[in-house]
């Protein structure tokens, strides 16, 4: 059977799962699938053939296992390199289940999911020359640098209070002692500075003594492994790649550590987990600070204020998305997967879902370790997954936020269950502040809260049994729209769809108008017209266009719709008449732009344009005029009330008290020649007598 461009092999695992071909067939054929579907019993075994058969096909293929797909990719390399495989695990997510009879709509819609291909994700490079510090303060640091030296480029730093070390036979590691005063970087590139840093004397005899110290060393490096116990020399340190911190009173997490940083050297890639767009980036505007989301919940510091936007170094980036899911204007969107792809998978699973004839619809969201590790062990040792309850499988369950707990809800899931791993336990600060923003807006929508449930048990015996557990909900009805646009679009085109099929209480339909709480990106703003000077600061400073002026009028516009309540315009606004009232509005009003605040212009009193604010001017003119010894004058005064050109014609008008006496006739030699000739012909004709004009001469 194909199914989208793939090629489906589904088994059965040697009759382990009770699954139903026909069924099955005539679920996928509802999707979209062509031709029958052949279910295998071995396929990694005595039906091997079927797949070296269905590889030497020009489609992709898709195989229902993944716990022999180290096989699979084996043979494909050696049948046909050129070969597309991916593989999707039916059993332990379905088949393997107290219910596994009833589980065909739910194996369909990961079919259906599985087959779409999705966009690849950018990468970033790092290069590693192996040089790598160990910063200890005991003998095993010692011993970590000499297991080493044979692979890395390796420099041990003792800290100031190490224990008493007895020096090696041959110096071959250099040793030095000092404290990290500061540290930056990632694999391949970090930098320390080190206080009391001082070299060991090469006589040190029954114990390492050192040189004299001096504080504000430099020094660079491709790794770090720290063993001294102490607070880490990042933020988010499990997250910064190339630095590794064991704990030092566990050899076996020690030598886990050695093994593992002795493997990092050459060059490596890692996916570009944020796409950034400066563009609609709500940080900052003039040197005043609107939105800090993601500032405040990036836990590695791999995001930085940069003047008016935020810089987000991928190399330093964790990767935990809580960025993109806090950023309320889709500055900061998720890429792993890239694009749109989460939400095509989102909408092809629960479409594909409801057509196989699957109801409840429960999303388990969790991420490719922990996650994957507890779903197989309550599949091999319990009752497995509940046939409703789908896997939905993430790079990091802290991605999500609004939009996608509202398209999961549009799309028709009736509950939203997480499980978070204990490695999270410190970096939900920004997944709850969203849930609790979405189970605000399914309860005043008339849909009840309580739809999303964290899971945190490290338990497999206890996450089942809260699965098994949890009380059917009423399922909203599914929307068919397609997930287009950026995150802003997104939401509202689920909102909308919420809201314009919620159930019907005894007020009647839901309210247009629904107040949330405060940092939520919805809302509208109020000015107070009375002390608002209509200075249009607001304006400039607006990052998404919800606040509009008019350019031949004093006019202050407002579209509620594309206003994130960043606070920039509140923050800038000089009169502070500004204030910000999060809520979600449905109507239609808030999608146009409406009036504010407008005011009469004031006309020019020369030429009688319009211009500035009526109120404004006659204002300052009249706490200017006789009280400042600029305006001393009527006609200074007056040049207040003109526009800006009338202002320069009148100015130039003035007499310049600058100007000098008018400047003499410029005099040339014809001019004293001709001069001298008249004086000649005046004295030739007094000579003769005779009265002539200085005309006729």
């Amino acid at each position: 059977m194909r199914l989208g461009a793939k090629r489906l092999l589904v088994c059965d695992c040697e009759s382990t799962m009770p699954l139903d071909g026909d069924q099955l067939t005539k679920a996928c054929k509802a999707l979209g699938g062509e031709g029958e579907l052949q279910l295998n019993t071995q396929l990694c075994r005595s039906q091997l053939g079927n797949f070296q058969q269905a590889i030497l096909g020009q489609e992709s293929v898709l195989v229902a296992c993944t716990q022999e797909a180290p096989l699979f990719d084996e043979i494909a390399a050696e049948d046909n390199p050129q070969a597309q495989v991916d593989f999707l695990n039916i059993r332990e997510t379905a088949g393997w289940s107290q219910d596994a009879t009833a589980a065909t709509p739910k194996i369909a819609a990961l079919l259906a999911e599985a087959a779409l291909d999705l966009e690849p994700t950018p990468t970033v490079s790092f290069a590693s020359e192996g040089t790598c510090l160990i910063y200890g303060r005991d003998s095993d640091a010692l011993e970590a640098a000499q297991q080493l030296k044979a692979k890395l480029d390796v420099t041990l730093l003792l800290t100031p209070d190490a224990e008493a070390i007895t020096p090696p036979r041959v110096m071959d590691v250099p040793v030095f002692r000092g404290r990290i005063s500061s540290a930056k970087g990632h694999l391949g590139a970090f930098a320390i500075n080190v206080d009391g840093y001082a070299a060991a004397k090469p006589s040190s005899r029954l114990e390492l003594t050192f040189e004299a110290p001096r504080d504000n060393a430099y020094s660079e490096c491709d790794l770090i492994l720290d063993l001294t116990g102490g607070a880490p020399l990042f933020t988010g340190h499990d997250r910064r790649d190339g630095y590794l911190r064991p704990d030092p009173g566990n050899p076996a997490a020690v030598q886990k550590a050695i093994f593992e940083i002795g493997e990092l050297t050459g060059e490596f890639e890692k996916p570009r987990y944020v796409k950034y767009d400066a563009n609609i980036c709500a940080h900052s505007r003039s040197r005043k600070t609107g939105c800090t989301r993601c500032l405040d919940v990036c836990p590695t510091g791999a995001i930085t204020p940069a003047g008016d936007q935020v810089e987000i170094d991928p190399y330093v980036c964790g990767g935990c998305g809580m960025c993109a899911s806090v950023c309320p204007t889709g500055a900061a969107t998720y890429q792993l997967p890239a694009g749109n792809t989460l939400f095509e998978r989102l909408r092809s699973l629960l479409e594909a879902y409801h057509k196989a004839g699957g109801g409840n619809a429960t999303l388990l969201l969790h991420d490719g370790r922990h996650g994957e590790e507890m779903i197989s062990l309550m599949a091999r040792g319990g009752r497995g997954l509940p046939p409703h309850v789908i896997p939905f499988p993430l790079n990091e369950v802290t991605l999500v936020g609004l939009d996608f707990f509202a398209m999961a809800f549009a799309y028709g899931a009736t509950r939203l269950a997480i499980l978070i791993g204990p490695d999270k336990q410190g970096e939900l600060e920004g997944l709850a502040g969203q849930i609790a923003l979405a189970e605000t807006v399914m309860e005043g929508l008339g849909y009840g809260g309580g739809r999303i449930d964290l899971l945190d048990e490290g338990d497999p015996e206890a996450v089942e049994a809260r699965l098994w557990e949890l009380a059917d909900r009423s399922q909203p009805e599914p929307g068919g729209f397609l997930p287009m646009g950026g995150k802003r679009t997104r939401s509202m085109l689920a909102l909308r769809h919420l809201h314009g099929k919620a159930p019907q209480g005894d007020q009647g339909g839901p309210p247009d108008i629904l107040p949330l709480p405060k940092g939520a990106p919805f809302g509208q703003i109020k000015v107070d017209t009375q002390g608002c000077t209509m200075c249009l600061a607001c304006v400039s400073a607006c990052p998404t266009g919800a606040l509009q002026d008019d350019p031949d009028r004093p006019w202050l516009g407002f579209n509620e719709e594309a206003c994130v309540q960043c606070g920039l315009c509140a923050n800038t606004c000089p009169e502070s008449v500004i204030t910000l009232e999060p809520r979600l509005n449905f109507t239609e009003e808030a999608r146009s732009t409406a009036k504010l605040n407008e005011t009469e212009p004031f006309n020019c009193i020369r030429c009688g344009k319009p211009f500035g604010v009526k109120n404004t001017i006659e204002r300052i003119a009249d706490q200017l005029a006789g009280k400042h010894w600029m305006f001393a004058s009527s006609d200074t005064v007056e040049r207040i009330m003109m526009c800006d050109d009338c202002r320069v014609v009148v100015h130039f008008e003035q007499p310049n008290p600058m100007a000098a006496a008018p400047r003499p006739m410029i005099r040339t030699t014809d001019d004293y020649l001709r001069e001298r000739e008249i004086e000649e012909a005046r004295a030739k004709v007094r000579a003769e007598g005779g009265e002539e004009s200085d005309e006729s001469a």
